[in-house]
């Protein structure tokens, strides 16, 4: 019989909460959904993407990764190991102000999740006019998520939902 992992088991903890928001509560709109094996390191990645309803101006994502170390401690019940998944969390949106922007968008950030690390990061197309910026920010948890952390999964949820709400105001 399959014994689901700690990666299958907080996907799909998480992608029922998320998709429970899409669907019943109608607060965000699920806009796109990645499950990746990578077959050359065999690590795993799952992204779930998602706007509030009506606010396509900021999205953000979800982002669990697995790696070959991690699946193979947990198989293998290795002396010593403690199996789990990597958590990041991403935030991206257009603006022609990224200098006014980032300083807003990590202060509304670092309330939700003021211990974990926070990258910000700016794109642009060169030679494009105007010019819009791309702000991604990334919130890294910095520690092995497992199923100690189910529990936590709808609040994470709500504090995801709560930011974007915050970054749809700040945007507009």
């Amino acid at each position: 019989m399959f014994d689901p992992t700690v990666y299958d088991n907080l996907k799909v903890g998480i992608e029922n909460y998320l998709y429970d928001l899409d669907n019943l509560d109608e607060i965000i709109h699920i806009s796109n959904r990645k499950d990746i094996l990578e077959m050359a390191s065999m690590s795993r990645e799952f992204v779930l993407q998602f706007v509030l309803r009506q606010h396509s101006e900021v999205k953000g994502e979800i982002i669990l990764r697995s790696s070959l170390e991690a699946l193979a401690a947990e198989i293998l019940e290795s002396p010593g190991s403690q199996p789990g998944c990597r958590l990041e969390l991403r935030f991206s949106q257009e603006t022609p102000e990224p200098d006014r922007l980032c300083p807003a968008i990590r202060s509304i950030i670092q309330v939700s999740w003021p211990d974990q690390r926070l990258v910000q990061d700016i794109h642009f197309v060169y030679g494009e006019e105007p010019i819009r910026y791309n702000v991604s920010s990334h919130v890294y948890f910095d520690r092995n998520v497992n199923e100690d952390q189910m529990g936590d999964i709808p609040e994470l949820c709500e504090h995801l939902v709560n930011v974007l709400g915050k970054l749809v105001q700040l945007h507009n």
